[in-house]
Formats: C-alpha cells, structure tokens, sequence
C-alpha cells in the first residue's frame, strides 16, 4: 500500500531498508504520543495536498478525505467509484438425487436452455447411489436423461444436477402461511396479510448464510412479483449454541508425571487425560486438581457432539425441568451446560409454587386454593411489584430471558418476607411467569379462582411510580470531612437523618460525648455536624 506511516508491513518494510516515513493521518487523540510505531487508524490529514492537480485534503477526517479523493478521481477522469462486494458466485448444482430438480433440458447442438413442465421433473429410481464418474444418480436414467426438444424436435438432454438445500428451505415461511394452497406458492393475500415474518429464531450456524440466501431468494421472488415485501424478516434471532458441560483434563509429560499447561507445547507434546468432574476444585481463576492443588487443568467445554459422547437429550430436560435453558445465558450467546445448575431452578419453582398455594399439609399434599389475600398492596409490595413486572418485560423484549427469571428470583426473596400477600400482586406475579413455565403458570391461574386460559389475559404493565427509588444515599460530614454515609428517605427530615446518622457504626464514633455546634442539612444532599472545637480537643486528649 505504500504507507509506513499507517501499515504495519509497509512500516516494517520502511525501517528494514531506510526510507523515509511520512504521516498523512494524524490521530486526533491528544494522548497519543508513540509516533514511532504505524497508526492504522481514524484522523486528521496532514501533508496531503497537492496544488498542481487541484487536490487538498489536509485537516480533513480521514473518512471524509476518502470520499474527496475518489470525487476528484472521477472529475478528472483518472478513475471511478465501484463498490467491493466481498459475495462469490453461489454454486447452484448437487450432484445428488434428492434435491429439487431442475425443469430445463439443454439442446445438444446450441447449448440452449429449454424449460419443461413440473411433469417431466423427475423419474423414480431403484437406483440413486452414487456414479463413480462424477455425475449425478439421475445420469442413470439414460432413457430419460436423453430426450428431444418438443417444439424443435432437435435432440437434447435434461439435467441431471439438482439444487442445493437453500433452495427449499430459504422460502419455507412463505408456504407456512398457505401450505395447502394446490395453485400457487402463497395467495398473494394471506401473504400480505402475514408477511414480513415479525420475529425469525434460527440457529448460530445458520446466522450468515442462511440469512443471506433466504434474503437472496426473498429478493427473487419479489421481482417477479410473488412476495409484496423486499425484505422476509422483521426481526432475526440467532441462538447461541448450547455447549456440553465442562471437561477437565490433565497433563502428563513423557515420564507420566503430572504436569501444569504451562505452554501451548503441553497441548502436542504432553499426554493427556481426562480428569472426573469430583476429583477438580476451583483456585482462584484456574481449575487444580483436589489431590494435588499445585496441578492446574485444562477446563473447556466443546461443542455438543455424539463423538464426543457430551449431547443432552432436550426432550428428557424440557420433560422434567424446562425453564433451566432459558436461565443459562442470553439467548444469542453460547452456553455451557450445566446438569446441576438445573437445581437452582428447580427451587425456584417450588418457591413460586408454595407462595403462592402455601407451604405442604401435613400428609404432602396442597391445599386446593391459595394463601393470597383480598387486602391491599402496601407501597414496598407495590414498588417490589412493579419493578419486577418493568424488568422482566423488559427482558423479554430483549431476548434477554435469563436476567428476566432473576428478577423473579428478587421478587420471590422479597414476598417471602411479606406477612400477607395481596392477590393483585399474586396475580401480576403468574402472569409474568406464565411465557416462562406456562403449564405451572396455568395451574397457579386455575387456583386462583379463574376458569379460562390466562393466555387471554393482558400482560401487567409497569407503572412508572412505583419504579422510582424512595430512597438515597446521604453523605455525613463531621466538621466539614466526610465520615460516612446514611440511607435515607428522600422526604426524611433533618432530626430523623441525624438520629439515623446517630446509630450508624461509622457515624456515631465520632459524635458520642461530644457537644454540636450547629448541624447543617440539606435535604437529599448533605448533612454536616459542627462540633463544638473544645470538646473535640479535650476528647482528643
């Protein structure tokens, strides 16, 4: 690139053979001295100008400049605009038998493509194993690979090369909204109706491809007028990947003595082996074994594979814990498994279950209704309510389900403390559960004295007043030095936040046995307490 000054290997190759080095970006950052070493990134030009072709762009950004320069280029007729599209040709060929077949034959004297009606698609084979010679199993059915021209009579071929998997699953949400339509794709009024799709959960692997072929064949589909959208997705959701649980493994150098992965050498040359999960502490940041603390481990967790012998059956968890995958980590992000991590969620759901039904009988069973009461929320029940109710909407609406369960688990060691648990807050309560553990979220409705689904209720909004902290923190001064802090009502009066300041362990060292001056408070900012000089210095002594 011939720049120094700005590229590292065009620096190196500089310094190796003395040439001389001159800036054009300079970085605008006041603390950036090192102008030894190449800066690659945004700034300031400087030396960039050039009055015998007509060019200047010093004391530009740099990201503008690029813009001026290229703007000069194409005035003067010494180059032009092009954008860089980093897409390759789509191999859009299979040489296999079970995808979608291509309707076309192609004339053997021309090489012109023919298209032919969805009836002559495709014959049955016996036989769809692979070739040997590199074409395709169709290739087999030489009587109906070889064929003539209907309209021309000249001789031709079909082909024999289906499409690749994208071209049936890129559009399958489009069917989704009329799947036994005998005539077309999609009614072009269902898909108006329905499209774009709102909200599209796919996985992490699928997050760039599968995103770009679906948009690429959405975009076809619109030009030749099928879809009235140019784009098929509102909103995309990629899922991490759960990971298996964690694995530890141990070093052992070419004597068979343990060693610690001290260097990436420990990874090839060292034998290796795995370390049972009971046999493995925690040390600061590192994994040791129990044994022999001095031994750190190799701690990973890898992708969930049936070669690796680390797959989890969803279906055996969702059956018994279901919420568990939700309270892992946010939904875009890779997770680690964790089979006993499972339990703390499970706590928390017969914590909910006995809040809201009441601790067991006697004989294990629960009683049939609930242990919500007709009073009326205090202010705490209503502020712990409301708090809840914004965050978990909140997070919902990011994809962010697992600090959502959190604040849940907030609430529930809230209520726990309450003596009697208001129904509105009770009720506000399942209904946040309910997109979460809906099963039990029903069950919870039911005893509560409702016949129908909660599913057709409203979801509770948040009031914004009761979300409000009634509570600041006050700093304390004692002769003009801060002494400590108090936690106070925004309303609290001056006697009240001097009388807490009085009890406070910090605090009060320094006012017991002494005569106040005077005291001076300003509310929800400051109290200062002026000694009288004296007898601080009679204490003193």
């Amino acid at each position: 690139m011939a720049v120094p000054a700005h590229d590292s290997r065009d620096h190196d190759f500089a310094m190796k053979y003395d040439i001389s080095i001159c800036w054009v970006v300079n970085p605008n950052d006041e603390n950036y001295s090192n102008f030894e070493e190449p800066y690659s990134g945004e700034g300031i030009l400087i030396n960039s100008s050039n009055a015998e072709l007509g060019l200047d762009i010093n004391g530009m950004l740099s990201k503008h400049a690029a813009s001026k320069v290229i703007d000069w280029a194409e005035s003067t007729g010494q180059g032009r605009r092009k954008v860089n599209y980093k897409l390759r040709d789509w191999l859009f060929a299979r040489q296999r038998y079970w995808g979608e077949p291509f309707p076309v034959i192609i004339l053997d004297d021309t090489g012109e493509i023919v298209s032919r009606p969805e009836s002559e698609l495709r014959p049955e084979l016996d036989d769809f194993t692979p070739t040997g010679t590199g074409e395709p199993p169709l290739a087999k059915a030489v009587s109906w690979v070889k064929t003539r021209d209907p309209v021309s009579g000249k001789p031709a071929a079909r082909e024999t090369s289906t499409m690749p998997q994208w071209a049936g699953s890129c559009w399958y949400y489009l069917r989704f909204m009329d799947p036994k339509n005998t005539e077309a794709l999609v009614d072009k009024t269902k898909e108006m109706y329905w499209g774009p799709v709102d909200v599209y959960v796919g996985g992490a692997e699928h997050s760039v491809l599968h995103l770009l072929y679906a948009r690429f064949w959405h975009k076809v589909l619109y030009d030749i007028g099928v879809v009235s959208t140019k784009e098929p997705f509102h909103c995309l959701i990629n899922q991490g990947l759960i990971l298996g649980e964690v694995e530890y493994t141990a070093c052992r150098d070419a004597d068979g003595k343990l060693v610690s992965p001290g260097s990436a050498d420990v990874l090839t040359e060292y034998c290796q082996e795995r370390v049972p999960e009971e046999k493995v502490m925690k040390s600061g940041d590192s994994f040791v074994l129990k044994e022999n603390p001095s031994i750190c481990l190799i701690a990973r967790a890898h992708k969930m594979s049936k070669s690796r012998g680390n797959v989890i059956n969803p279906d055996d968890v969702v059956l018994e814990y279901g919420l568990y995958e939700m309270f892992m980590g946010p939904l875009r992000d890779s997770k680690t498994w964790s089979t006993g991590g499972i339990e703390g969620v499970h706590r928390f759901l017969g914590r909910t279950w006995r809040l809201v039904v009441g601790q067991p009988l006697q004989d294990g069973s629960f009683r049939d209704g609930t242990v919500a009461t007709d009073d009326e929320p205090t202010l705490d029940q209503l502020r712990a309510s409301h708090k809840c109710i914004g965050k978990v909407t909140e997070e919902i609406e990011g994809t962010r389900f697992n600090t959502g369960i959190s604040a849940m688990m907030e609430f529930l060691n809230a209520a726990y403390k309450w003596d009697k648990h208001p129904r509105s807050i009770i009720e506000a309560f399942v209904l946040l559960l309910s997109p979460y553990a809906p099963h039990m979220a029903e069950e919870l409705w039911f005893r509560l004295g409702y016949s129908n689904s909660l599913a057709y209720e409203n979801f509770p909004k948040a009031n914004l007043e009761y979300m409000k902290d009634s509570t600041i923190v006050l700093p304390v001064q004692i002769n003009g030095k801060t002494r400590g802090t108090i936690q106070i009502d925004k309303t609290c009066s001056e006697d009240d936040a001097f009388r807490l300041a009085s009890v406070d362990v910090k605090i009060s060292k320094y006012l017991a046995g002494q005569s106040i001056k005077k005291r001076i408070y300003v509310p929800g900012k400051i109290l200062n307490v002026n000694l009288d000089r004296k007898n601080v210095e009679v204490g003193s002594r």
